[in-house]
């Protein structure tokens, strides 16, 4: 099971550590890091798309905000208090309450609604030592947080809108299987039964129409409203819960979120709180332990690695390595300090999807004998070199194997 367990192919690719002295913080390695950003980047393009605009709230916010919110009631033990000579301060275990700090700078009329923030924001918990489990469960983790501030007639809309946007992102990581559960209110919670009813309904009826039959997972909610949980199905054939969607017709009230109606009246808007992965960490881990860490192309931490078979040609690979750098591709160049086929085994254990050797001949002609996963080995001219890769990584072939070029 080494090759699908995360934490021994994070070291094992370079992608980060952890280390007993930081308990549940990871260190990002160079690779791990365009790991990182390629996600980040992969959902941002998303969640533009769909009108979302980012925003970045402070990690340290007084502790009088989230017992205002209610999260210090609910969380608090789980929360890290700072001393201040002032006053007593947390850090975020959640972006929401400062989300709703940015909606309530000026006045708000309900022709500008709905509005969308997204946010990854970095939170810390007080895990217990147990729980934590490498990436899946840290104390530091940073969250796809996303919030809708809207009127009650938008919600259905908004979270059919979410609902399509998770499926585009799981279907790109490689995910077809997806569960979704309906969790309802718990005991301890705030606001009417009228309307808990109203958003448990509503979310119900968003999964249905989008072709899910959720299971219900009584008083599994959150303290301020209902959810739907989704969970995607590996190649393992285990089932891990990243996304969610929550409707939530208590907290803006509670921290004073307002907007003029047509009449001029004041109303609260309703908050949407969801996330595509969960957190960034998380999905790592599950992603790489579904990939068995041989990621899709546009995910790759190197996306490609050029093989010059001799000295003579390192002008020319240099060239390249430019050319597909500038084009956006990240690129390893392999020199030839070792044998062709021992770096052939190195980019092989680097889990590199794409291969391009330059000898005499390519050198001579301008092209590249090149190799993308298991797909047969091609003679491809220096100019069309990113076009193919780009085709490659909309097909996601897969893994490199490439044999020794003469």
């Amino acid at each position: 099971m080494d090759d699908y367990d995360h934490r021994v192919l994070g070291p094992r690719l370079g992608l980060f550590h952890m280390q007993e002295d930081a308990p549940g913080q990871v260190f990002w390695h160079p690779r791990g890091h365009a790991l990182y950003r390629a996600l980040e980047d992969l959902v941002r393009r998303r969640m533009q798309a769909l009108g979302f605009e980012e925003i970045r709230t402070p990690q340290l916010m007084p502790r009088s905000l989230w017992q205002r919110s209610g999260h210090w009631e609910k969380f608090g033990r789980a929360m890290f208090s700072v001393a201040d000579e002032d006053r007593p301060m947390a850090l975020k275990p959640m972006s929401c309450p400062c989300h709703v700090q940015v909606f309530n700078q000026g006045v708000r009329s309900w022709r500008s609604l709905p509005v969308r923030y997204a946010e990854f924001g970095l939170c810390h918990r007080n895990e217990a030592s147990g729980a934590m489990h490498g990436l899946m469960r840290a104390r530091a983790f940073t969250q796809d947080d996303a919030h809708i501030f809207c009127r009650p007639a938008d919600v259905s809309a908004e979270v059919v809108r979410f609902i399509g946007l998770l499926r585009d992102v799981y279907a790109e990581l490689g995910f077809d299987e997806v569960d979704v559960a309906l969790s309802t209110r718990p005991a301890q919670r705030f606001g009417s039964n009228e309307d808990w009813d109203a958003a448990e309904a509503a979310l119900d009826q968003a999964a249905r129409s989008c072709g899910f039959e959720p299971k219900v997972q009584p008083g599994e909610g959150a303290f301020y409203g209902p959810k739907l949980e989704f969970a995607l199905r590996d190649r393992l054939g285990r089932s891990w819960q990243c996304g969610t969607v929550q409707l939530d017709y208590v907290l803006p009230g509670r921290l004073g979120a307002t907007y003029v109606e047509a009449d001029g009246g004041r109303a609260v808007p309703v908050m949407i709180h969801h996330a595509v992965l969960g957190s960034m960490e998380r999905m790592i881990a599950v992603l790489l332990e579904h990939h068995a860490g041989r990621l899709p192309i546009p995910l790759a931490p190197e996306q490609v690695a050029i093989l010059p078979l001799s000295d003579e040609q390192g002008a020319y690979a240099d060239d390249l390595a430019s050319m597909l750098r500038s084009a956006g591709w990240r690129v390893r160049l392999l020199p030839p300090t070792e044998t062709l086929s021992r770096r052939i085994v190195e980019a092989r254990e680097l889990r590199i999807p794409v291969l391009a050797v330059v000898g005499r001949r390519e050198a001579k002609d301008g092209t590249v004998a090149l190799r993308i996963g298991e797909g047969a080995q091609a003679a491809v001219p220096a100019g069309d070199l990113a076009s193919r890769i780009a085709a490659g990584a909309a097909a996601d072939v897969g893994v490199v194997s490439v044999r020794e070029v003469a």
